[in-house]
């Protein structure tokens, strides 16, 4: 009797992909500058609209997709959320300047838009808040992102919720917009090291470590976002 022997064949390696962090964040900080520009009074407004929705939003979107794919929980929750942070942002301005119907029921009290807005940064900054924890277990400047992001966002929140009461011109949304000045830079420094680093065969601008639960060597790459380990 012929014996049938069934050839086992292991699933094939997945290719590896780029890196998508350095743009992910490069798409962040480019987009938070110019909005923060416009909050600091020195950039006119609405020409970060057009990046929100396409290089903020679309871009970090994608950056945060194919962080899906390299297996990265952090990275890919940090970029696509704020992929759509931007989306949502720009699509509502949007509608506000381009449609009248919209504008008329968001504008039908003086406080309405500024107490949205304050109510949607409050929301991402409840999200940002515990993503500044666990970025204690990625690197020091991933957390520098975080905080400094946290900082303005609460900023902001300030602002708006006091200029919703009738105190415009308070001075916080001035001061949250240098504050995303500052996250801007610090987000282009995390993105600059992402880039020249995985260029080279060892670092060359520093991002610091973990403040604890440092990940596993074979998990440890020169990205500034975080990799699972290979099982």
């Amino acid at each position: 009797m012929a014996v049938v022997v069934e050839e086992v064949r292991a699933a094939p390696e997945p290719l590896p992909v780029a890196d998508p962090a350095p743009l992910g964040l490069a798409a962040f900080a480019l987009t938070t500058f110019i909005l923060s520009g416009h909050n600091a009074t020195f950039i006119p407004d609405l020409i970060w609209v057009g990046l929100a929705l396409f290089y903020g939003g679309l871009i970090q979107l994608l950056a945060g997709m194919w962080e899906f794919r390299n297996r990265n929980v952090f990275g890919s929750t940090a970029f696509s959320t704020y992929g759509g942070f931007w989306l949502a942002l720009g699509i509502f301005v949007t509608f506000a300047v381009l449609s009248k119907n919209f504008a008329a029921a968001i504008g039908a009290n003086k406080a309405d838009l500024p107490n949205a807005l304050a109510w949607f940064l409050l929301a991402f900054a409840i999200f940002n808040f515990y993503m500044l924890l666990w970025s204690t277990r990625v690197n020091a400047a991933v957390f520098g992102v975080f905080l400094t992001l946290q900082i303005t966002e609460v900023l902001l929140v300030i602002g708006f919720f006091m200029e919703a009461h009738g105190h415009a011109n308070n001075g916080w949304v001035h001061a949250g917009g240098w504050a995303g000045i500052v996250t801007a830079a610090v987000a282009w420094y995390t993105s600059a090291a992402g880039v020249v680093n995985g260029m080279s065969p060892r670092p060359v601008l520093p991002v610091g470590r973990p403040f604890w639960g440092e990940l596993p060597v074979a998990a440890r790459q020169k990205s500034p976002m975080p990799r699972r380990a290979e099982s």
